[in-house]
């Protein structure tokens, strides 16, 4: 049990400093921002974002059945995807590709993406639960052929953790996949909603360098 993501991004720096060397942070917004910036900022790598999207369950939005990224590339659970009403789920694709968007547009400030070409790339998250929404992003990353892709998150299901080894990404994590308790806030004292304010305000401290 961690006591909030700025404590388990602590812990997560700690796990990562062997793979420290060239590495750059892509965080996913807005939980693992939080998680990002103390990974950055203990091992003095580069932060930046990745805007993946959930897909949640029309009757569960908590429950992933698929992502989307800002430029529409999608993965779903292809048997829940059947069961669910086609318009529907183009519609809230599109609707989930927009925020991705407006995210990107938002919290990046017009500052260009970092060059992942050769790098060890980080991508944390203060957990995760289905593991699609981290598959896209891996699957993302994989286009600026990065040296090496490392998921880090406090927190994931085994068979998440199965699917991103397939995907060709190295897994760190925190607590025992077979300890996982079906949801990631399950795993902290406190797990509020983070802001757009707050993934500003790290982002600005991460990129001013100070």
């Amino acid at each position: 049990m961690f006591e909030d993501r700025t404590a388990a991004g602590k812990l997560l720096a700690k796990a990562l400093e062997p793979y420290a060397k060239d590495s750059i942070v892509l965080a996913l917004p807005r939980g693992g921002v939080v998680l990002g910036f103390e990974v950055a900022q203990q091992l003095g790598i580069p932060l930046d974002i990745i805007v993946p999207r959930k897909i949640g369950h029309p009757l569960h939005p908590e429950y992933a059945i698929g992502a989307v990224d800002e430029h529409g590339t999608r993965i779903l659970n292809e048997g829940e995807a059947r069961m669910l009403d086609a318009q529907w789920l183009e519609d809230e694709t599109k609707r989930q590709q927009e925020e991705a968007k407006r995210r990107v547009k938002l919290y990046r400030e017009a500052r260009p993406p970092v060059l992942l070409k050769g790098k060890t790339v980080i991508l944390a998250d203060d957990g995760i639960a289905t593991g699609l929404t981290m598959q896209l992003a891996v699957r993302s990353v994989k286009r600026s052929h990065p040296g090496k892709i490392m998921v880090a998150v406090p927190v994931a299901p085994p068979e998440a953790l199965q699917m991103l080894a397939k995907e060709g990404a190295e897994v760190v994590t925190l607590e025992p996949p077979e300890d996982f308790q079906g949801a990631v806030g399950a795993h902290y004292h406190r797990f509020p909603q983070i802001e757009d304010e707050e993934v500003i305000r790290l982002l600005r401290l991460a990129w001013s360098g100070k």
